[in-house]
């Protein structure tokens, strides 16, 4: 693995190695064992969209692991006045570790990667999200156990969480059921790899029906980062797809409710089931940080024993 761009760019073997890395790092951390295992390592971190979670993980997990992160806004680099992303690229690699990269398209991080040295990090963008799917399945796993026992029902939009869930299906062996409005489903051709690959994988139109028998429920915002202008369709379309009490009662009764945050109250999701007994969006939200750990230092640090 040169890159983390795409759950596709991981075997199953390394996802599994970046999970247990991931679950050792974390009981490190609770134990307040100190670690240098990126000692004098920097990471660039650049920000073509805000954060919240991506940036404080990031940054926090380079100073746990003895290194160094560098935030970097797109419109106070040169990026901003117009240099080409090959010429960022190049100069970064001549300075940095490895590049995290959060951006409006997907297209971007395979330029900046193509002409990049050093190992570049999706941090998210309009195609996937990554980072976000490997803590996912951290936690999942912390509740579940097995993974390929798992059945996991995404309700909402087919957006970038979702496209990297359902290649982290195949890569797990995890069923995954999808329920979206007609016209916001999941990404074609990251649907036909996932299959390819062997993915367990069934769509739903109907939200009750979805949720039968499922393990996880997992949703995101109806209107993500740059789709405001759409904010009036999108909530016409969403209509019934909301995550409510009713709709987890229709699951199992150990059932858990993921959401990747930050959350519409109200939307997609209500606040009874957010902040209820069956929610563990804060827990998955905290597993950011240790699941950027594990994958800083599997791309650019040498564990010691």
């Amino acid at each position: 693995m040169k890159h983390l761009i795409s759950m596709a760019d991981l075997t199953p073997e390394e996802l599994e190695e970046i999970l247990k890395l991931a679950e050792k790092l974390k009981e490190e951390r609770y134990k307040g064992r100190v670690t240098d295992y990126l000692k004098n390592k920097s990471l660039a971190m650049i920000f073509e969209l805000p954060s919240t979670r991506t940036r404080i993980s990031f940054e926090v997990a380079m100073t746990d692991l003895g290194g160094h992160a560098l935030y970097l806004n797109w419109n106070d680099l040169q990026l901003g006045r117009g240099e080409p992303i090959k010429d960022t690229a190049r100069v970064l690699s001549r300075y940095v570790h490895a590049v995290m990269m959060r951006v409006r398209k997907h297209e971007t991080i395979l330029e900046f990667a193509k002409y990049s040295t050093v190992p570049v990090i999706n941090g998210l963008s309009d195609l996937e999200h990554p980072c976000q799917v490997i803590a996912d399945l951290l936690t999942i796993k912390e509740y579940k156990g097995d993974l390929k026992s798992v059945r996991l029902t995404w309700i909402g939009d087919g957006n970038n969480v979702c496209n990297s869930l359902i290649l982290a299906s195949a890569l797990t062996g995890m069923e995954m059921v999808v329920c979206t409005p007609k016209g916001y489903e999941p990404n074609k051709e990251i649907v036909e790899k996932a299959l390819k690959m062997g993915a367990k994988l069934t769509f739903e139109s109907d939200p009750l029906k979805a949720v039968e028998n499922a393990d996880v429920i997992y949703t995101d915002v109806w209107v993500s980062m740059g789709q405001e202008r759409e904010r009036r369709k999108r909530l016409k379309a969403f209509t019934g797809y909301q995550v409510t009490q009713k709709l987890v009662d229709s699951a199992k009764t150990n059932v858990v409710v993921m959401h990747c945050l930050p959350a519409h109250r109200g939307e997609e999701i209500t606040e009874e089931v957010l902040e209820g007994e069956h929610s563990i969006v804060f827990d998955q939200a905290e597993n950011r940080l240790h699941a950027q750990k594990a994958i800083l230092l599997k791309l650019i640090g040498k564990e010691k024993e």
